[in-house]
């Protein structure tokens, strides 16, 4: 689960933060982006596939 959590938390983060290195960020930061993960695979459950599908195009439209 802890390393679902994590790819889920970097997803967001790098859809949102594209210039910013996830290495970089303060731990502060990071551990908003894993309850924002949290909050993700909770609600989504079983669909998490869709909200990683979504993040992944969203990531790639900004490029």
């Amino acid at each position: 689960m802890r390393h679902k959590l994590e790819l889920v938390a970097r997803a967001i983060h790098k859809a949102e933060h594209q210039d910013i290195s996830w290495d970089s960020e303060p731990a502060a930061r990071k551990e908003r982006f894993r309850e924002y993960a949290r909050n993700a695979i909770n609600l989504l459950g079983e669909d998490l596939g869709v909200l990683l599908l979504a993040l992944e195009e969203a990531t790639a439209g900004n490029r």
